[in-house]
């Protein structure tokens, strides 16, 4: 999703000092926690805001005569920031929504096996273990390293469990619990040289890292908005190739669509149109900012405080050791101290936000900033990583 706009370096503190002030965040506690969702930058919440004030004094007159035109300005924005086609693309409210809607609609039958990771997200998991219960599928789960020698490494382990009863292969683009970016386009590739499907959750990487949805070659893509673009909470979008469309049941009744139409998905009744409306706003937001520039800056500031953390004695980091196999998010352990024990010292002692997540039995601090946050800020984490670790 690169554009014309310059280059801006990743450490131009006077550029991003700039952005940074476009939001209004808390100033009781450092926030490193911005994997959940993400913060509205003040234009696209200001937006929101006349949206929804709109939407209440006009309220059914909104939707049925303003609302059409407007929603068909967001769908164009976004399809031409993604690169798809026409009938490639269809809104959800989340991210789960549209895996739910991949994975119960796609025609898996008795004895079918789908590969997945344990570093996948839980939620996806537990879709898949219950069609495992309710179709009797099969699912193999690997267990991948968090730190591979090259992209081979991975693709291989996911070819490897490659059998002539495997029919989809789950990826995370970029994995929740440790920020790994997952070479999605080779596996693609790899498994389509075996007649095997790919369905990607990128709900991390849309709008964090530089790509358009061909470049994973990939026919089946799920994303989150309200993430690292910065649209309000309650929107996501399902990326499927238009020639793929009518071969994914609805996960809600439709009679209105076509079985080749993609918004025969959209069958869910009233949604909050404001928060739709905004992500035209977030959208601009973030391309007067650039793909290139915004995924160099987010590596950049966690290249920055992991740089001075790795190598300390009883801590470990739990992210790969290339900078370009991760972006804004890694984590890190602590010899002898529980995930949620650093977690609890952070927020108590050092008014810093973080979250733990696990892997493999490992309990992961995840550590995610976002363009607002500041060196001075990850200086704070930096200092109080080494102080837990020596305590």
């Amino acid at each position: 999703m690169s554009s014309n706009l310059p280059v801006i370096a990743a450490d131009d503190e006077a550029y991003w000092s700039g952005i940074r002030a476009q939001y209004a965040v808390s100033p009781e506690f450092i926030n490193l926690e911005n994997g959940y969702f993400g913060v509205q930058a003040r234009p696209v919440f200001e937006a929101f805001q006349r949206y929804q004030a709109q939407v209440n004094a006009e309220t059914s007159y909104f939707l049925r005569v303003r609302y059409a035109p407007l929603f068909v300005e967001v769908m164009q924005a976004l399809k031409e920031f993604c690169g798809a086609d026409d009938g490639e693309l269809v809104l959800t409210r989340n991210l789960i929504e549209g895996m739910n809607i991949l994975l119960q609609g796609y025609p898996l039958q008795a004895g079918d096996e789908v590969i997945l990771a344990s570093h996948d997200y839980d939620i996806v998991i537990d879709t898949l273990q219950m069609l495992e219960h309710k179709k009797n599928i099969r699912l193999v789960q690997l267990r991948l390293p968090f730190d591979p020698v090259n992209d081979e490494e991975i693709v291989q382990q996911y070819e490897q469990a490659i059998t002539a009863k495997t029919r989809l292969i789950l990826v995370t683009h970029i994995v929740h619990r440790t920020g790994q970016i997952m070479p999605v386009a080779r596996i693609t590739a790899m498994a389509r040289r075996h007649g095997v499907e790919v369905m990607v959750d990128a709900a991390h990487s849309f709008a964090q890292l530089d790509y358009r949805m061909p470049d994973l070659r990939a026919d089946f893509v799920a994303v989150n908005l309200h993430k690292w673009l910065g649209a309000p909470l309650g929107v996501g979008m399902l990326y499927i190739r238009k020639h793929r469309v009518a071969e994914i049941a609805p996960l809600f009744g439709n009679t209105k669509f076509a079985e080749d139409e993609i918004f025969k998905f959209s069958q869910v009744g009233t949604v909050p149109p404001a928060n739709i409306l905004a992500v035209l706003d977030a959208l601009r937001f973030h391309q007067q900012i650039g793909s290139r520039n915004k995924e160099a800056r987010l590596r950049y500031l966690t290249q920055y405080w992991l740089g001075q953390v790795r190598g300390l004695p009883g801590v470990r980091i739990m992210v790969p050791t290339a900078p370009e196999r991760s972006c804004a998010i890694a984590g890190f352990c602590i010899d002898g101290r529980s995930g949620a024990y650093v977690v609890d010292k952070l927020m108590q002692e050092h008014k810093i936000f973080t979250v733990t997540r696990e892997l493999d039995g490992h309990q992961i601090v995840r550590v995610t900033p976002h363009l607002y946050t500041s060196l001075e800020d990850l200086d704070c984490l930096i200092a109080a990583i080494r102080q837990l670790a020596g305590s």
